[in-house]
């Protein structure tokens, strides 16, 4: 089969270019660069230059392809251009939709996130269903809701499309912002992270890159046209995370509480400071908000329906700590 992919330089898109190259096919993937490609050596591997925003450039990377896999995003929690994650995270996924459906492929993965789901402050985790009712925290969420909300319509136009969305991804592959969880097992690991969100009492949901490279590869197979499937891990409480990484890495450090008054604060003279040095901030105030509420998931419709797999938190984190002791080892 050929499979042409989006996001293939990224944490989850590596991993799955690979996976689909080291199992027979030959993935048609586009790239932005060249040289971030350079992880991508395989022999069924052909890279494309260009750019979603391009459909040129899809087109001459996409012909000939059966499948396609659409991971490329704008990720980070704020942009010095507003229009900037619209045009990526939606116009980008309408581009490729109609060049998709344009070149007759038979089905496309659209990977989302777990940043659109509704919180679950309630009494049990949230699962595909409920409608988002409170505000969205940045603009990668709001633009991916967004993105979420046109899938009916080329659905209408006879493409099949399903979407995934991952939640807190951790495990081993690039150090990026779209890895944040695996840069904060490292710098525990090493001694440099200090704080716990609040009382440490919020749930989250965190999900083995394994799981979610598979996850996809289990919606091309089995998943309902026009349906989102969650693709997530265990809910753990931050203190939970905390202490799981204590026992894992067996180093006590020191972690600090930090009351949400105390965040908001932080983050407005972080924010303040980057704006003034021409930078963009690694958190906003507004991104604070999310740490409010708890956003335990259930992952039972992946389970039943496409045959899902949660790696155990124990497990995948243990996985985790191994893989960057030993790359520290080599790069000393």
């Amino acid at each position: 089969m050929k499979y042409f992919i989006t996001g293939a330089t990224g944490f989850i898109g590596e991993r799955l270019a690979m996976r689909l190259a080291e199992n027979g096919n030959v993935v048609h993937a586009l790239v932005r660069s060249t040289h971030r490609a350079k992880n991508l050596n395989h022999q069924n591997i052909v890279i494309f230059e260009g750019d979603i925003l391009d459909i040129q450039s899809i087109d001459a990377a996409m012909r000939g392809c059966d499948f396609a896999f659409h991971l490329a995003a704008y990720a980070r929690v704020w942009s010095k251009d507003k229009d900037w994650p619209h045009k990526i995270n939606v116009q980008g996924t309408v581009n490729v939709f109609e060049t998709a459906l344009k070149n007759k492929l038979q089905r496309v993965v659209f990977t989302s996130t777990g940043g659109t789901l509704e919180p679950s402050d309630g009494n049990q985790p949230v699962d595909e269903n409920p409608p988002r009712t409170i505000a969205y925290f940045n603009e990668y969420e709001s633009t991916k809701a967004e993105a979420e909300k046109v899938v009916p319509e080329f659905e209408k136009k006879g493409l099949d499309v399903v979407i995934v969305n991952p939640t807190r991804v951790y495990g081993p592959g690039l150090i990026t912002e779209s890895n944040a969880m695996t840069t904060i097992i490292r710098r525990f690991n090493q001694g440099k992270w200090y704080f716990i969100p609040g009382d440490g009492s919020k749930l989250g949901n965190y999900v083995f890159v394994e799981d979610v490279v598979y996850g996809h590869l289990l919606a091309m197979e089995k998943g309902r046209t026009g349906q989102r499937y969650i693709l997530g891990g265990e809910n753990i409480t931050y203190d939970g995370f905390f202490q799981k990484l204590k026992e894992i890495t067996s180093k006590d450090h020191r972690l600090f509480h930090v009351p949400y008054w105390l965040m908001f604060a932080g983050s407005n003279i972080h924010f303040a400071f980057a704006r003034l040095r021409g930078r963009s901030p690694r958190i906003t105030p507004r991104w604070i908000r999310k740490y409010l509420h708890h956003w335990a998931v259930s992952v039972v419709r992946a389970e039943t329906e496409l045959g899902y797999c949660v790696t155990p938190f124990d497990e995948g984190l243990q996985r985790t700590v191994d893989w960057l002791n030993k790359k520290q080892r080599n790069d000393e």
